[in-house]
């Protein structure tokens, strides 16, 4: 019931037992996934695989992790996250392929209402007094690069292709194929060949780009 009120985008109670079950399991694995050690592979394969909704091959979480729910959370392939990454995922978060995070990037989902009695107290439809907070979900593309200390905001869109700066803060939708930063995170520009590293010899050195 409450896992339909999630996903209507309804206020739902976090408090349920069923919830707090699931969220149990999720921070114990985490703990059990931030005391490993990174050659553990295997072992580490064997948690994200009890704290994931779903991923797809090429993983690698640097860790440490901090997973709310896990099970909404779906990862494409070739995922790399760094350092410290939260995601709170009361509602869906999806990940596309070919994605590269930073250290210390947060996504989060829940919202709370905004008048602070509202906050501590809703009357249900069942007649009962409780906390209630809604959420919203959020998707991130293919190929894109969310730089260090990014904080992704409920019910946000980034489109494939894209670049967020570091430390910025999302709120809105980011099309795709674009550099955003700041706070709030706003499209700096559009992404274009010109970036092409081929463009920088001094820092392409002796490699090779290889075309398609």
């Amino acid at each position: 019931m409450e896992e339909e009120k999630i996903k209507a985008g309804v206020l739902f109670d976090p408090g349920n037992p069923k919830l707090k079950a699931l969220k149990l399991k999720t921070h114990n694995l985490n703990v059990d996934y931030n005391n490993t050690y990174e050659n553990e592979t295997e072992k580490r394969n064997l948690i994200l695989s009890k704290i994931l909704g779903s991923y797809g091959e090429g993983l690698f979480i640097q860790g440490p992790i901090a997973f709310h729910y896990g099970i909404h959370t779906k990862i494409g392939k070739n995922f790399f996250a760094n350092f410290n990454l939260t995601i709170q995922d009361d509602a869906e978060v999806t990940i596309g392929d070919n994605c590269n995070f930073g250290p210390n990037v947060t996504i989060v989902t829940p919202l709370h209402p905004m008048v602070a009695k509202e906050r501590l107290e809703i009357l249900t439809s069942y007649g009962e007094v409780k906390r209630l907070c809604y959420a919203k979900p959020v998707k991130i593309g293919n190929d894109c690069w969310i730089g260090a200390s990014v904080t992704i905001c409920p019910g946000v869109t980034i489109g494939d292709g894209c670049v967020i700066g570091a430390g910025s803060v999302v709120v809105k939708n980011i099309p795709p194929n674009t550099f955003a930063a700041g706070v709030p995170c706003k499209v700096i520009r559009e992404i274009t060949q010109a970036d092409s590293i081929a463009n920088f010899p001094e820092i392409l050195a002796d490699n090779s780009i290889i075309e398609e």
